[in-house]
């Protein structure tokens, strides 16, 4: 019988992911139903009650099929930890729910079970989710479609009637809180904390994750975790997409940016946790839902909050050691993937050469170029940003907003937190209304600016304007060539910046035009602030995003929408000429 197990799933192993797949899909389903969707009271102790036997009915086929698995192939492979980690929850949550022990309480909650069976689906998806082998997708064009889908996604699940605290949300709201999220953006139509259920604040914080690191990363992450490995066009298509010149580095930099973020926000999540006061949460799993929230939200730049007026609420606006935390999230996130992998070669190579010239006497060795170009550009112009935020914030404010901050600590960590959230994270700890003019317009130009290339963060992005600054002044030096660093930084980077900076512009100015036709009477300052932020990503607001037009909303959505993927991106992937000419025409001058 075994023996028969064995050939079946060896020769029918694709036929056994099907069928797993319409299984999982049916019972998450059937989960969500009654989640997000259900109110009859006698349907939902229907499906509390039979909720449990799914759990473990799923269980059950997953230790079935991972250990036939391993018989059929007689070796543990990549693609059988998916289902061995699936195995070890299963266990786990079993053994909470069957144990008088006090400290396994946690795990008797619901939503463990709903997890597991979501992460059954999640699984068996993956295995089907490296699709690429079929047919070739522009790399910036999947991009653009996995951000359409999951808004898509997104809008349906913050619709369900679950999913707001007392009624379901319009469809123009749901569609801008999801693209909001999506594009770890911040801005609202709603009052995140009283309008959303748990639920609902769930399904935030998932698109939230999602769309600051891409679906597209979790796609390739789990598709390689769960199925085995990437064929070679799909290492061709994410080495494009991730943007690495070796396409054997993929699998190492999915790996290294999933990791990553789950440190920083795990490490966040513990800080924020014990820096909030128990008092102020009706128990436990809210204290640590807010936490995992606000350290998600942070490192994303997305600036949404599960508490009202934000950071700025009573019990957090003098929290100046959360609001430290969180500070360094954002900023974290803001300096990108490529720089915090650089940083740490250099970090690890510098310890390592120390260490063994204290203990074994070796001469350091000096490697040149450890730090790459980029990486100086970015440090450069972060630290420059940082410090003329926060010493303008101080010094604008400081007989304005922040004077309701009773100690001249508290001053400067307001003045640094609301300095540098400006330039992508959308979390305020003063209130936006009272901002002076002159604040006001140094937020704009902090949003516009934005993070660093290759973050979650948002704006034209700090080399960019690096560039462009260095260019004029280059340019008055009198000088045809753009030098820093030692380095010839190539014309065609210099063209893009430039390219970057106009159409930022141009969907900006677009973006306040159609405003001032639908939504006029809210004024010009607002509105330019709100398209600003928008285009940014940014998520600040002068308090008039709830009072948009239907219209006004759609238009906001469109801006963030290109914001995020990148209109320029987007333009070359629709008319790029990949046409290789021959010939040149004659070069000519032109006046300015």
């Amino acid at each position: 019988m075994l023996s028969d197990l064995r050939y079946i799933f060896k020769y029918r192993e694709k036929t056994v992911d099907r069928v797993m797949l319409y299984i999982s899909l049916t019972c998450c389903l059937a989960v969500l139903f009654h989640i997000g969707y259900n109110t009859n009271e006698v349907t939902g102790r229907y499906f509390e009650s039979s909720i449990p036997w799914t759990f473990y009915g799923l269980f059950f086929l997953s230790l079935v099929r991972t250990t036939l698995a391993i018989a059929a192939k007689r070796q543990i492979s990549v693609s059988h930890y998916g289902g061995m980690a699936l195995i070890i929850y299963f266990m786990l949550v079993t053994i909470g729910r069957s144990s008088s022990n006090d400290f396994f309480n946690f795990l008797r909650q619901p939503e463990w079970l709903y997890l597991g069976i979501f992460a059954v689906f999640l699984t068996e998806l993956s295995k089907s989710s490296l699709f690429f082998d079929n047919f070739y997708f522009n790399p910036t064009i999947l991009f653009v479609i996995s951000f359409l889908f999951l808004i898509f996604i997104g809008t349906l699940l913050l619709m369900l009637p679950k999913a707001g605290a007392e009624h379901s949300l319009r469809f123009i709201d749901a569609l801008f809180m999801a693209t909001s999220a999506v594009c770890i953006t911040g801005l609202s139509t709603i009052n995140v904390a009283t309008t959303f259920s748990p639920f609902g604040h769930t399904v935030l914080l998932i698109l939230i994750q999602l769309g600051g690191l891409g679906i597209m990363t979790f796609t390739g992450f789990f598709g390689y975790f769960f199925s085995g490995g990437f064929s070679y066009k799909n290492q061709l298509m994410y080495s494009e997409f991730l943007g690495q010149n070796k396409v054997a580095s993929v699998i190492n930099t999915l790996l290294k940016i999933i990791f990553l973020t789950l440190l920083f926000e795990a490490i966040g999540a513990v800080f924020i946790f014990f820096g909030t006061e128990a008092s102020d949460f009706e128990s436990n799993g809210d204290r640590v839902f807010f936490a995992v929230f606000h350290a998600v939200s942070a490192f994303c730049n997305a600036g949404f909050s599960t508490v009202t007026d934000g950071l700025y609420h009573a019990s957090i606006r003098y929290n100046y050691g959360v609001q430290l935390v969180v500070a360094c999230l954002f900023i974290a996130g803001g300096f990108g993937f490529g720089i915090v992998f650089n940083v740490y070669t250099f970090a690890k190579r510098w310890v390592i050469s120390f260490f063994q010239k204290l203990i074994a006497n070796k001469p350091y060795v000096y490697r040149a170029w450890v730090i790459n170009f980029n990486t100086r550009l970015v440090i450069w112009m972060t630290g420059i940003l940082l410090v003329v935020s926060t010493v303008l914030t101080f010094i604008l404010e400081y007989g304005n907003t922040l004077q309701e901050h009773p100690t001249l600590w508290g001053k400067w960590i307001a003045a640094f937190f609301m300095g540098n959230s400006s330039r992508t994270a959308g979390f305020n700890v003063v209130d936006m209304n009272m901002l002076s003019f002159p604040t006001i317009m140094l937020s704009t130009l902090l949003m516009w600016i934005g993070a660093a290339p290759g973050s979650t963060g948002g704006g034209i992005k700090t080399t960019t304007f690096a560039v462009a600054i260095l260019n004029i002044v280059s340019l008055a030096r009198g000088k045809d060539k753009l030098e820093i660093f030692g380095r010839h930084v190539a014309p065609d980077s210099v063209n893009k910046a430039f390219a970057i900076i106009a159409l930022s512009i141009f969907a900006v100015g677009t973006t306040v035009f159609a405003l001032s036709i639908t939504d006029g009477h809210l004024g010009l300052l607002p509105i330019t602030f709100e398209s600003f932020s928008a285009y940014a990503t940014c998520g600040l607001s002068l308090g008039i995003t709830p009072q948009l037009s239907a219209a006004g909303k759609a238009i906001v959505i469109g801006c963030m929408f290109m914001g995020r993927v990148g209109l320029l991106t987007l333009l070359v992937a629709l008319i790029k000429n990949v046409k290789n000419r021959s010939y040149e025409y004659p070069q000519e001058k032109v006046l300015f």
